[in-house]
């Protein structure tokens, strides 16, 4: 029987050392560091939560009013980080994209297709199983990701009463 885990709002990248990978790659691309990006990385960093770009925008908007940070700031920044591996993606089709921090420890996502709750998990067995079969398989993995898509409990229990 496998042990699964679910805390994982441990950072495995203290802020300050972000930060300052982000001005690398902000000086690298010719762009410039301004405080509506470093609020999005920072927002990324504090939250908890996997949010669309909309999502993060609103976040900001309520948290940062004085900024007048646009949406296209949001949606630019959350490319480059994406590109850059500073941020994943999980995509929704027509829903769109949902991210977060990849400075956290690994883990994978078990998704609702109704609801969109997404819950993060590890599981000892599974993570072993993926490397021996890349083994098996003639691979080096470099990096994997899973995601399980279903009807979590509170969506599955809605439904029983429609």
């Amino acid at each position: 029987m496998s042990e699964i885990g679910t805390n994982f709002d441990e950072k495995t990248v203290e802020y300050d050392q972000l930060l300052s990978d982000f001005k690398a790659l902000l000086k690298k691309n010719n762009l410039k560091f301004t405080v509506q990006r470093e609020v999005i990385l920072e927002t990324l960093y504090n939250s908890d939560e996997h949010l669309t770009p909309e999502a993060l925008h609103q976040l900001i908007q309520k948290s940062f009013p004085e900024l007048n940070t646009g949406i296209a700031t949001v949606y630019r920044t959350l490319s480059l980080l994406e590109d850059s591996n500073i941020v994943t993606s999980l995509s929704f089709g027509a829903q769109g994209k949902k991210y977060e921090l990849g400075a956290k420890e690994h883990h994978d996502h078990i998704i609702c297709t109704e609801c969109g709750a997404i819950h993060e998990f590890v599981d000892e067995q599974i993570e072993l199983r993926q490397h021996r079969i890349a083994r098996e398989l003639g691979f080096k993995m470099i990096d994997h990701s899973m995601q399980i898509y279903g009807i979590c409990g509170q969506c599955q229990d809605k439904n029983k009463t429609l």
